[in-house]
């Protein structure tokens, strides 16, 4: 019998009887209904962290401090030190470390860091207003475009820094109280910017609306363009010494991917400085995510090993039923490996039958869900599709569940494939 034959008798013989085989094929139903829901759960939240994510820092870009030595609790408060721009509250915890303001010479010496490509000076800005024409003046938050950054827009386009024209991008809130009628129509419009120096005087400037940023998990903040940034920054410098121009709370530093972060991170801290990637920062809750995840996947699994359960007693009662057609199998030449294989056969085909209705339904609904969600209870978190499938995982899910369906075909199969033919063909 060939393997075409053998595939071909295997489907056959599993709608023999089809009550039995129906409540098998809805036991794996089941369990990969759920498999596959639960994944898709995982890919789509962490598809819509990594979109968040790259609104706040690149995956080859490091936020770089210079931590001030760390006293310990019992040792009482921290002695004050001018040059230190404490990143905690003054009623933080004693032991709580401090971020030494950096100078050129810092950057230079993190340049000089085996795998950083290029370091720079992040400029914080603190805006006052912005405003359209004569429309409504409104406060304006802003945070660093860390190196790298590509904003997820709901309208326009990214930075063009090499352009130095002063450039902004505003988030999706910002646009219907500004007085503008939809996000396209804020695109190329002219704003004006305010800021005030040490000396409490106010200065403005005109920029230009180049995109409109969704808002994320992180806050509704605008972005603003390199060109944009240093010019904000020099005229809030304006009536400081000149040493608090050129010292900065931390740098970005683009490493080479080639390198391991966890190794520069490592040659930072024996530079004197402490550097965290994006992942670093959204690890814990990622790893939260997964964990919840997997523990869903475990009660999917559990299920397709109740349903494997239900395969074998499948496969052991329809050898027991065809033990004298087995006995003439053999008879006629049929081998044991063969026999072996005609049930295992059978018990992937009822595999396959059970995964691929249950992906299938899965994803429907999955889509259907996510739908609802996503115009409703989710309507906030703009770009999340709460459930999304890839072929991978679909793949994947498959794939197990035919595993899990061979595995549990090995005692029927074997018991098949060791009968003796004359004590089979006497069997009544």
């Amino acid at each position: 019998m060939r393997a075409v034959d053998i595939v071909k008798t295997a489907i056959g013989n599993s709608f023999r009887s089809r009550l039995r085989t129906t409540l098998t094929v809805i036991a794996i139903f089941i369990g990969a209904f759920t498999l596959t829901i639960t994944n898709g759960l995982g890919t789509g939240i962490n598809n819509y962290i990594e979109g968040q994510v790259s609104s706040i820092g690149a995956p080859d870009v490091m936020t770089v401090t210079k931590p001030a030595e760390t006293t310990a609790a019992t040792d009482g408060p921290p002695k004050y030190d001018p040059r230190a721009a404490s990143a905690v509250a003054a009623d933080g915890p004693p032991g709580t470390p401090s971020v030494v303001a950096m100078t050129s010479d810092d950057l230079s010496a993190i340049a000089d860091v085996a795998g950083v490509v290029s370091v720079e000076p992040v400029l914080n800005v603190r805006t006052d207003y912005v405003q359209w024409t004569d429309h409504d003046k409104y406060v304006l938050a802003t945070s660093p475009l860390g190196s790298g950054v590509q904003i997820e827009l709901a309208a326009g386009k990214q930075f063009d820094h090499a352009s130095g024209q002063y450039e902004v991008i505003l988030p999706t809130s910002y646009v219907e109280p500004m007085g503008f009628a939809d996000y396209a129509s804020a695109i190329a419009q002219p704003v004006t910017i305010a800021v005030t120096d040490a000396l409490r005087e106010q200065h403005v400037v005109e920029a230009t609306i180049v995109g409109v940023q969704e808002e994320t998990l992180f806050g509704a903040t605008a972005s603003l363009g390199d060109a944009l940034t240093t010019e904000l920054y020099d005229l809030q410098s304006i009536g400081l010494p000149e040493s608090s121009t050129t010292e900065y709370s931390s740098a970005t530093a683009r490493f080479d991917t080639a390198v391991p972060a966890a190794e520069v991170q490592r040659s930072l801290v024996d530079a004197g400085y402490s550097g965290s990637t994006v992942a670093d920062r959204i690890g814990t809750f990622q790893t939260v995510i997964d964990g919840i995840i997997l523990v869903l996947n475990a009660f999917a699994i559990i299920a397709l090993l109740a349903a494997g359960f239900g395969i074998i007693n499948t496969l052991l009662m329809s050898v027991q039923e065809r033990t004298r057609e087995i006995g003439l199998m053999k008879a006629m030449g049929m081998s044991g490996a063969r026999i072996f294989a005609l049930f295992s056969t059978e018990a992937v085909f009822i595999g396959f039958l059970g995964s691929a209705i249950g992906a299938g339904i899965a994803m429907i609904v999955g889509g259907f869900v996510s739908g609802i969600l996503a115009n409703g209870l989710l309507a906030g978190l703009a770009g999340l599709q709460l459930l999304a499938f890839t072929p991978a995982s679909i793949a994947a899910v498959l794939l197990l569940v035919m595993g899990i369906a061979f595995v549990a075909a090995v005692l029927p199969a074997s018991r098949a494939a060791r009968q003796s033919p004359i004590e089979s063909l006497r069997y009544e």
